[in-house]
């Protein structure tokens, strides 16, 4: 087995990377579903980002005032190619954050764990199968 077999780092890397992502993002939302405090918010604005294939990308911008009387205002990390009616700026939405620390928090309809579960099955794939490939490569040798 020649040095073919560092190749395999690159897909080994990648599913690491994915899982972590995925399971971080699974793990996040666990705990706002239930440690997190729902409050009604206020789409302000929506911030536009370009990605890489020139999509363009909107982050809706919420704005609550927490239980202890903290104004808080803070983008969501999901963000969508079109923005409906109901997530238009100036429409009323439900959040649930984290009390300790606001800036972590979930827009009710509009994050998805969807992407957070891609992530983590991608990632078992590919590590659980780069490792299969491995572990038979080297008792066949």
């Amino acid at each position: 087995m020649g040095r073919e077999w560092l190749f395999s780092l690159i897909p080994l890397t990648v599913g690491v990377a994915f899982l972590g992502v995925g399971i971080h993002g699974l793990r996040r939302a666990g705990l706002l579903r239930r440690h997190g405090i729902t409050a009604v918010a206020r789409i302000v604005r929506h911030e536009v980002m370009k990605g890489d294939e020139g999509v363009t990308y909107y982050h809706p911008v919420m704005a609550w005032t927490s239980r202890d009387g903290r104004a808080c205002e803070y983008s969501s990390r999901f963000g969508r190619g079109s923005v409906g009616h109901a997530f238009g700026v100036g429409a009323n939405a439900t959040v649930r954050y984290d009390p300790e620390n606001p800036r972590r928090f979930e827009v009710v309809g509009w994050d998805a764990r969807t992407v957070d579960l891609l992530f983590t099955v991608l990632g078992s794939v590919f590590t659980a199968g780069t490792v299969i490939v491995l572990v038979v490569r080297l008792l066949t040798l």
